[in-house]
């Protein structure tokens, strides 16, 4: 059955839209993260629901350096369409966490790069590109474990967590919680390493969600496992 083709649009046509859309308090908000764009996420899914997938024009919103512009891109694209050098170099230039996060989840995981870029990404001196390898491994101890060595993992947590710069502190918190959720062996030692270092215990939580502590992420999270 043939797809119906999305909305044909410039570069500077989706520019403008964004623009039109730039809200000061939701702008204000973002840049707590570190993200520099004041649209809500609901209204870039908006346009790029019209526009469905259009790989090309995805690189041309993604060249343009502009936020929005490149998460429009990444909700667009084809993930199966870039080869290697192409998720490295995004990934390379990729430093707003938002843009990060979807490039990471929405593409690269998508893949068959996913595990070399992950290799590579991992122990990158620049934390932000390790953020990335860190948020790939977290998707490994919970899609496909075997092969990874979980111990030595959350000796490096152990030893380097508690002072490692915001972004990777945060991708590997998760992979601390992850660890500690799925593999009932070391969870033991993944609760111990959250109490002792006390990485985001203090971290607003709002109502209904999981604080991102790991001891108290991984409790709730097996809680949850056992009612089902």
């Amino acid at each position: 059955m043939a797809t119906t083709p999305g909305e044909t649009l410039t570069v500077a046509e989706v520019l403008s839209e964004l623009a039109a859309l730039e809200n000061p308090k939701v702008r204000a908000v973002n840049e707590k993260h570190g993200d520099n764009h004041g649209v809500k996420l609901s209204e870039i899914r908006a346009i790029a629901k019209r526009l469905k997938t259009q790989h090309d024009f995805a690189l041309a919103l993604w060249a343009t350096g502009d936020t929005g512009a490149r998460l429009v891109a990444l909700l667009i694209c084809r993930p199966k369409a870039f080869d290697y050098e192409e998720l490295n170099a995004m990934l390379r230039d990729a430093r707003v966490p938002k843009v990060q996060d979807w490039l990471v989840n929405y593409v690269v995981k998508k893949s068959k790069h996913a595990d070399a870029l992950r290799q590579e990404w991992f122990a990158d001196p620049d934390p932000i590109v390790a953020s990335g390898g860190w948020a790939l491994t977290s998707n490994r101890v919970l899609t496909d474990p075997d092969g990874l060595n979980l111990p030595e993992l959350l000796d490096t947590i152990e030893s380097e967590m508690k002072d490692a710069p915001e972004r990777l502190q945060w991708a590997m918190n998760e992979n601390l919680a992850q660890i500690g959720i799925t593999n009932e062996r070391l969870r033991p030692r993944a609760l111990e390493i959250g109490e002792r270092l006390e990485v985001l215990k203090d971290y607003p939580t709002a109502a209904g969600c999981v604080s991102p502590f790991a001891p108290i992420w991984i409790t709730e999270m097996v809680k949850r496992q056992k009612s089902q």
